[in-house]
């Protein structure tokens, strides 16, 4: 799909369709009351017989007839003004696109580039509508082989402005490029598990590097041994499937500086191991590799957008899956770290292959650490799936993603993780338990973790609410949302040299 920049009054512009962006009211006003007056007051009319009133993601098509040069133009409701935000006009241009898109138009122009947002920049606005579009138009459609001559696409999107800006195209461009990277992780999180191997994950990994000039290593399993990585091959056991380790390191800040490190959870399906899951929905359970997928793609993004910042993303890929060689409730075992981990349940596999990444991590003395993972049920009951859940043990590392979150749209709620949690992970035979009961399981979970990224800042995303849109909403088609991406490039882009 081809976006771009295109500095023409609307009067003049020739196109099959214009979006145009309208706040809510009682009259035509601003662009929409230039294009009314072309139109011989329709526009008008239809609010005052509230048939459109400017509501928030609200849709309006109208055929111009020939008093202008747009065949059509569609009118997208921004909801009220003082209320307007990055994140609505983010909306607006995905749920426009959509409406678009579904009319079977090839090609279209947009004007929501001109909107005013306050306390934004232009760069914002560019990078948003660029966001909102692309994102928007996201469709998996690997598998299927009917009826491929029905599916719509958008082949050529125009961002109408007055005049040339530098930073309306480097918000354009940015967008773009951070938009490819959601692509990517939503693709990887989307493939069946027997496409989506932990092979597969690695050979994607090493794909992504070469193009985006990043290091890229991959362990495999002897590695794994020589290293006594002793948590990831317990969970691993169970699978035919060869476990690997990924490590991509991107320098973008200066030599010697300490990176940020970002451990992604790729279990590419969980199937709970012994302690099987219900039946009912497991094949939801190729997801469970969607923090590993933001890792690989966030670092990619920062990579392409030249972020100066040192990045550094571990990914722990394996199945768990039950077998006759599978670890069992009541084991125990040796993390890398030293610390023996008694295995109440095999499905609480996502916290042991992350205890040995956040170990592995320690050699590169990072400034700080984000882990991200499908990790609890929990967080779905606590926060439903409209935020991600964060805990972490540096005040100033959680606020910063709180605000990167706010930036981004992808937004995060902290919960406690106080001492007292701890204390159900407390085992009798080894040093620590990988589950702590039913009660608090968010953030038992996180407790577990802390004891193997406690040396760092650090914080953890539990994105097991957040991976997937069931509905459909303006940007986020039905399926993985590729969470996380943006996310950790607004806080990268944010990370300042120490």
């Amino acid at each position: 799909m081809k976006i771009y920049i295109k500095a023409e009054v609307f009067e003049k512009h020739k196109t099959g369709g214009l979006v145009v962006g309208s706040f809510e009211s009682k009259k035509a006003e601003g662009l929409v009351k230039v294009i009314d007056k072309r139109l011989n007051g329709l526009i008008s009319k239809l609010f005052k017989d509230k048939d459109f009133e400017g509501k928030l993601k609200q849709t309006r098509l109208i055929y111009t007839q020939g008093k202008l040069p747009a065949e059509r133009v569609l009118l997208i409701g921004l909801g009220k003004e003082k209320e307007f935000t990055i994140e609505k006009l983010r909306q607006a241009s995905g749920g426009s696109s959509r409406a678009v898109k579904d009319l079977g138009l090839k090609k279209f122009s947009t004007t929501l580039a001109q909107v005013k947002v306050k306390n934004a920049s232009v760069y914002d606005i560019s990078k948003a509508v660029t966001e909102g579009a692309i994102l928007s138009l996201y469709d998996f459609t690997s598998y299927r082989t009917e009826k491929r001559e029905e599916i719509k696409r958008v082949d050529e999107i125009a961002l109408l402005i007055e005049k040339e800006n530098r930073e309306i195209k480097k918000g354009l461009d940015d967008g773009i490029k951070i938009s490819e990277a959601v692509y990517l992780a939503r693709d990887m999180i989307n493939h069946p598990a027997n496409t989506a191997t932990p092979t597969y994950l690695s050979e994607q990994a090493k794909r992504i590097a070469r193009k985006s000039g990043i290091k890229c290593k991959i362990l495999n399993k002897a590695d794994m041994e020589r290293l006594k990585m002793g948590a990831l091959l317990a969970v691993a056991r169970g699978s035919d499937e060869p476990p690997k380790f990924i490590i991509m390191e991107y320098n973008g800040g200066k030599k010697g500086e300490p990176p940020v490190l970002i451990a992604g959870k790729g279990l590419t399906f969980d199937s709970g191991g012994i302690s099987l899951k219900p039946s009912e929905k497991m094949e939801e359970m190729k997801h469970d590799m969607a923090g590993g997928a933001a890792a690989i793609c966030a670092i990619k993004a920062a990579a392409d957008l030249k972020l100066p910042v040192n990045v550094v993303s571990l990914i722990p890929a394996t199945e768990n899956m039950p077998s006759g060689k599978a670890d069992k409730p009541g084991d125990v075992v040796k993390a890398m770290s030293g610390k023996t981990i008694e295995v109440i349940s095999t499905d609480a596999e996502g916290r042991m292959i992350l205890a040995d990444a956040l170990t592995y991590g320690e050699r590169y003395k990072p400034k700080a650490v984000i882990d991200l993972a499908t990790l609890t049920g929990a967080v779905i009951i606590a926060l439903g799936h409209h935020a991600t859940g964060l805990l972490g043990n540096d005040k100033d590392l959680i606020e910063a993603i709180k605000k990167a979150g706010e930036k981004s749209g992808e937004r995060v709620w902290e919960l406690p993780l106080w001492e007292e949690y701890e204390e159900q992970n407390k085992s009798d035979i080894a040093d620590v338990k990988n589950v702590g009961g039913r009660p608090a399981g968010t953030i038992t979970a996180a407790a577990f973790l802390k004891k193997f990224a406690g040396k760092f800042k650090w914080a953890h995303l539990d994105i097991a609410g957040t991976v997937w849109e069931y509905n459909g909403k303006p940007y986020v088609p039905k399926g993985a949302v590729g969470v996380g991406v943006r996310l950790l490039v607004e806080y990268l882009k944010s990370v300042k040299e120490s």
